[in-house]
């Protein structure tokens, strides 16, 4: 009877007193390399002395107190924990199985908010650790960065009106007490100056009826998330909306209104500004019955050294008052004038000749370019002297040493120039031998030539010399081209000899949408001639003319042998007729007529 009593009692309190395997730690996620404990508690078996029994995967040896303790536990760890106690006549049943899981940490990766790594100053970006599969865990953060005296320890740093010394690599590694996750990779964060929108035009002046294409952009082009604003005329601060432009991709618009356009990028929240971009003018064409008229007067196209021409822009149609604008690579400008005289003509003066009008009423509103008209002036006698120029270029800035050396068979040389202002200088300041050194003003800005002791005559060459210190010049070659060869074309500043991202034109028109270091033409025409110039970083070149010179079997047709044979027998035969015309006017003088 006492016996079944006792078994009585002893399922009583096993039915009350129950095993239970708990975690200490209060983690939802293991990771390889931690250490870990897991607790048998037994409920409803207080003040007892318990002996404790665990079942464990991968273990031959489980511990016999309350706690089961891992050090550096691994994947193999995974598996179902159990435990039971017994204690004197007491045996709890075994407990329900605990599921451990054990994983290994992913590397960390840090990532940018916004997501560019092409930021500037005064923006504002997050940079944020993120551990793929530990988000419940939790982390203590260490931060990699140059900058950082006191790294957060947290999963983010707030980078608030960034300056160029937070440029740098950033890394972080996550910690959980005495367990650290990999380092991640760096990402490099640059911050550059506050950058300057840049603007083109694809024409300047609104065709009758149609638009005028502009596009906005903020270099460098990896920068990324910008949005574009446009204003018209300087003081107005109201972009310009759907009312007042056809929009495009983002970056372009259309406009058929003539003013002085301009535009700047923006991008985050709050939103960040670029520095608004140079103005563009865009101007209005006027109807094509005013589009001007170039004329010769005298109506020669070819004219001879030392002869005397009038070149004139004629817009006809209304009695409109017209400031006038001109193109041509002669270096007398006639600005506001509608024509200009050519007096005692030379080489220098040969090329393409063109005219637009401005109205003086409105500014904004412009006539069509005139077709071109072509003068040649002829020396008429083959030249025997050349000039070099070094370097080979016609633009220049202020305070180059440029040298102009004559060539050829004669030992008295001199440099003679025509200024901008038309004056005929005879003489080289600083002339050494056959060289005129020059260190570059703006009034060097003329034409050059040499001239020998014995009357001879090289070609002329054009020099410009550009008064913006701080903007763009066109490397083009000082002589002409010969058709068939190659050239390149380039810009370059005076800090900076090759540049990249430069837009070339070619008779005001932009020859492709996308920069380039250099314009290269592989086989040069007669339809390349013209002016050039480029555009840098929103500022603008001169323009150069680009002479092509036309062979004949492959050899200038002008100073060929055989032309040279022509002009020889051309030349004494003229003068044998005019010997024979003396003679018989001379014979003719002295005998008396009569008529019947």
């Amino acid at each position: 009877m006492i016996f079944f009593s006792l078994i009585f009692v002893f399922i009583c309190l096993l039915g009350k007193v129950m095993a239970a395997v708990k975690l200490q730690h209060s983690w939802s996620q293991i990771f390889t390399g931690e250490t870990i404990t897991l607790r048998c508690e037994i409920q409803g078996g207080e003040g007892k002395v318990w002996k404790y029994e665990w079942t464990a995967p991968n273990t031959n040896s489980p511990p016999t107190s309350s706690e089961y303790r891992i050090s550096r536990v691994s994947v193999s760890h995974s598996g179902d924990y159990r435990c039971r106690g017994s204690s004197d006549y007491l045996l709890t049943g075994w407990s329900d199985a605990f599921r451990l899981t054990v994983s290994f940490p992913s590397k960390p990766t840090v990532t940018l908010q916004p997501s560019w790594t092409q930021i500037y100053s005064g923006e504002t970006v997050t940079v944020r650790c993120e551990i793929q599969g530990g988000e419940g865990a939790q982390w203590t953060y260490e931060w990699r960065a140059a900058k950082l005296n006191t790294p957060p320890t947290s999963n983010e740093y707030r980078i608030i009106r960034a300056t160029e010394s937070d440029s740098g690599g950033y890394s972080c590694r996550g910690r959980r007490d005495y367990f650290f996750s990999e380092w991640s990779d760096i990402i490099t964060l640059t911050v550059s100056y506050k950058p300057k929108a840049k603007l083109r035009a694809d024409n300047t002046a609104v065709p009758v009826g149609g638009s005028v294409t502009l596009t906005c952009s903020v270099n460098p082009s990896s920068s990324s998330g910008w949005k574009y604003y446009w204003y018209r005329d300087e003081k107005s601060s109201e972009a310009l909306t759907t009312q007042d432009a056809v929009f495009h991709s983002n970056g372009q618009i259309s406009v058929s209104q003539e003013g002085l356009y301009r535009c700047r990028g923006g991008r985050g929240n709050p939103v960040y500004y670029t520095e608004d971009s140079q103005s563009v003018r865009i101007g209005k064409t006027v109807t094509a019955s005013n589009r001007p008229v170039v004329t010769l007067y005298p109506n020669w196209s070819e004219i001879y050294r030392g002869e005397t021409i009038t070149v004139r822009c004629e817009i006809h149609g209304g009695d409109t008052e017209w400031d006038y604008e001109w193109e041509t690579n002669s270096m007398i400008k006639a600005p506001n004038q509608n024509e200009y005289r050519i007096i005692s003509a030379s080489s220098s003066n040969s090329g393409n000749y063109r005219c637009k009008g401005r109205m003086k009423s409105s500014q904004h509103e412009t006539t069509e370019w005139s077709d071109s008209v072509t003068l040649t002036v002829s020396d008429n006698v083959h030249s025997a002297a050349s000039l070099t120029v070094s370097p080979d270029r016609v633009q220049h800035f202020t305070s180059d040493s440029v040298s102009l050396t004559c060539e050829g068979n004669f030992t008295e040389w001199r440099v003679r120039k025509f200024s901008e202002d038309g004056r005929l200088y005879s003489d080289c300041r600083r002339m050494t031998g056959s060289t005129c050194n020059i260190h570059t003003s703006k009034s060097d800005t003329a034409v050059y030539w040499c001239e020998s002791g014995s009357g001879e005559f090289s070609s002329a060459v054009n020099i410009t010399v550009q008064n913006d210190g701080n903007g763009p010049i066109l490397v083009s070659p000082v002589h002409p081209v010969t058709e068939g060869a190659s050239v390149s074309l380039s810009c370059s500043l005076r800090t900076q000899k090759i540049l990249s991202n430069v837009f070339f034109y070619h008779n005001d028109k932009l020859i492709e949408n996308d920069p380039r270091g250099e314009l290269k033409i592989s086989a040069v025409s007669k339809s390349d001639e013209g002016f050039y110039k480029c555009q840098y970083s929103g500022r603008e070149s001169a323009q150069s003319w680009m002479s092509v010179k036309v062979t004949v079997s492959g050899a200038d047709s002008s100073s060929s042998p055989v032309w040279l044979t022509v002009r020889l027998v051309c030349g004494v035969s003229l003068i044998i007729i005019l010997l024979l015309l003396l003679y018989r006017c001379t014979t003719t003088n002295s005998e008396t007529f009569s008529f019947t």
